[in-house]
């Protein structure tokens, strides 16, 4: 990724950086529930999740749907977000992210996979992954983690959208990771924001219990690290 300089100011320019947030999944694990629509403090988690990402400024941000689709949709009416259906969706992830991927049109520096259900995260976390990135010696992925467990956002240089498109790399798989082992950073995050989703029911009761403030703010470290990840 090639970075200009600003000759007025010295300092480069952050990397610009569109999202695609993954809202296909079938909330298995949530009893019945469809965990992106569940209440998080006032409006559906899925809403929350967008507006965060919204928030940090991307180029674009399409959304990839899938299970309850229309619901998804209504769920986020009024957001200036572009949808991507994936009718594929329940042959994994992966098919979601080639997807929302291919569906960008905008140019930007850096893609960024988003979860749709880490309704912790807010847009100064996004936002925070992005100054990483461009703090980065060099490598073209990144991903956050937090007291050693692996985290999302996953970062990855637009250079890698074909490849990610025609299914040949999963920017979230470890296998990536140990393959492309000198493009990869670890980023240890000061929050365990980065870490937390919302997959069970007993998950939902805790995140809406920190939203609204009935059990602290988390877990939290002081400075935040760059660390390649070793192969």
């Amino acid at each position: 990724m090639t970075v200009l300089y600003d000759e007025t100011h010295g300092t480069p320019p952050l990397p610009t950086f569109s999202a695609v947030v993954l809202a296909a999944g079938l909330s298995s694990r949530m009893e019945g529930r469809h965990k992106l629509l569940l209440p998080v403090d006032g409006e559906p988690a899925v809403r929350r999740v967008v507006h965060a990402v919204l928030g940090a400024q991307p180029q674009e941000v399409v959304v990839v749907t899938g299970f309850n689709a229309h619901a998804v949709f209504d769920a986020l009416d009024g957001l200036p977000v572009e949808f991507q259906p994936n009718p594929r969706y329940r042959d994994g992830q992966m098919t979601s992210v080639a997807a929302g991927v291919a569906a960008l049109r905008a140019a930007c520096d850096v893609v960024m996979i988003c979860l749709a259900d880490q309704v912790l995260l807010e847009s100064r976390d996004y936002r925070e992954l992005i100054d990483a990135y461009a703090a980065m010696p060099r490598g073209s992925i990144l991903v956050p983690r937090f007291e050693g467990q692996r985290g999302n956002p996953v970062l990855f240089a637009a250079s890698y959208a074909p490849e990610v498109v025609n299914g040949h790399v999963n920017p979230g798989c470890r296998k990536l990771i140990a393959e492309h082992a000198d493009e990869v950073f670890v980023y240890d995050a000061a929050s365990d924001r980065f870490t937390v989703d919302m997959d069970t029911p007993d998950d939902y009761a805790r995140v809406v219990a920190r939203v609204e403030g009935r059990s602290g703010s988390g877990g939290e470290r002081a400075t935040p690290r760059l660390h390649r990840e070793a192969g």
